[in-house]
């Protein structure tokens, strides 16, 4: 199975850590976060990765070669001229994902205890155009789904605003926040040649939902941290310790 690790972020709300190092080999409970990544698709079963790279691509690039790629097939998606954001970054990947299957996308920051295989297999029994894992927690920022687990719209509850502009009724819609981890069907790479060099996924999906079914998947018993932020690196190391 393959997957992509975005891994090009600027990792700016780690400052000052990441002024000299990139996001992904930030240290939790001694190894970088890009390892913990690559260790858990390993053990689940993705034995081809595809990590972008555009901060300090170099150290990345030289970390994956010390550690003789972690015994699998391992490339890198060079951005480091220009920062696709995630769509771009999909679209981008085209190429290594030419066999025609469904493929995971995990963003390098994000430390969980979900059955990645589970995962898989639940959106090629559905075969949606893409699956995204979310779940209850705090945010302002919240993805809608109808009763039969279809994305219809995005609200952000600080600001009003939502997605589509006309959105109606948001309350009578299930509010998740996404955690970060998605499975694509290839038909997105057909979509997506419409589209610009660089733009976010998630304005993707609200543009394509109508005519593609994009599903929600909300595992049970998860637990998930977001590594995005200093105050939360101690967590992060306790989150590791307990979830080994």
């Amino acid at each position: 199975m393959k997957a992509l690790i975005f891994a090009a972020g600027l990792g700016t709300r780690l400052k000052p850590i990441t002024d000299n190092l990139p996001k992904a080999l930030v240290p939790i409970a001694g190894k970088p976060l890009l390892e913990h990544v690559i260790l858990k698709l390993k053990a689940q079963g993705f034995d081809e990765i595809l990590i972008n790279v555009h901060h300090f691509p170099d150290q990345i690039i030289n970390f994956i070669k010390v550690n003789n790629a972690f015994g699998i097939r391992i490339e890198i998606s060079d951005e480091r001229e220009l920062l696709l954001d995630t769509g771009g970054g999909i679209k981008k990947a085209a190429s290594f994902f030419n066999d025609n299957k469904p493929f995971l996308v995990h963003n390098v920051d994000i430390l969980s205890t979900l059955n990645l295989k589970e995962l898989y297999h639940q959106h090629l029994r559905t075969n949606p155009l893409a699956s995204l894992v979310v779940s209850k927690r705090d945010t302002f920022r919240y993805l809608l789904f109808d009763d039969d687990l279809r994305l219809r719209g995005w609200i952000n509850e600080k600001t009003g605003e939502t997605k589509p502009l006309d959105f109606q009724h948001p309350e009578r819609f299930a509010k998740f926040a996404f955690s970060g981890i998605q499975v694509l069907s290839p038909q997105v790479f057909n979509i997506m040649e419409s589209y610009p060099q660089k733009f976010p996924i998630m304005d993707f999906y609200l543009e394509n939902m109508k005519q593609n079914n994009i599903l929600s998947f909300v595992p049970v018993d998860y637990k998930m941290i977001d590594v995005g932020k200093l105050n939360v690196l101690e967590e992060a190391e306790k989150f590791v310790i307990n979830h080994k």
